[in-house]
């Protein structure tokens, strides 16, 4: 009697050679953008109406200038009613955060987890020859997993 395998016959393995683990793979491209120029009032209408919770300022050049958030929209809605001026007049260009971080497309996207983590941020830009082309979230980056788990961590 010859001896038997307890693991049984291999169907086509997926190496992770074959599945695309770059953050460009996973990023969004249709974003939701802001211009320097429009009302903090404006972002906050856009930002429920679309349900999210941020998104990237650009110039007409779509280079990007910017990140504007909930929290800045807050910050300032709580600073006009402290300083008991009017909300209306203040543009974005004055709450965005303008030294933004970037992640490049090309990293790896446990790379990109493991950045998050430490970053403590919610959202990357992708930036290719100074014009914005993506954006990665934390959310992106789940979905990247359970999409690697459904190919190549199966039990």
């Amino acid at each position: 009697m010859g001896i038997k395998s307890f693991q049984g016959a291999r169907k086509n393995q997926n190496s992770t050679e074959d599945i695309p683990l770059k953050v460009s793979d996973y990023m969004t491209t249709k974003l939701i953008t802001f211009r320097p120029d429009q009302s903090v009032e404006e972002v906050i209408d856009s930002l429920i109406n679309n349900r999210i919770s941020g998104g990237p300022v650009v110039n007409d050049k779509n280079e990007l200038v910017g990140i504007i958030s909930e929290g800045d929209c807050i910050k300032h809605i709580s600073e006009s009613r402290y300083y008991n001026m009017p909300m209306e007049d203040d543009k974005i260009e004055n709450r965005m955060i303008k030294n933004v971080e970037t992640i490049d497309g090309n990293m790896n996207i446990f790379d990109a987890a493991n950045k998050f983590l430490k970053d403590k941020r919610r959202r990357f830009p992708i930036v290719e020859g100074g014009k914005l082309v993506g954006q990665i979230s934390q959310k992106d980056i789940l979905k990247a997993t359970l999409k690697l788990k459904s190919q190549n961590w199966k039990k």
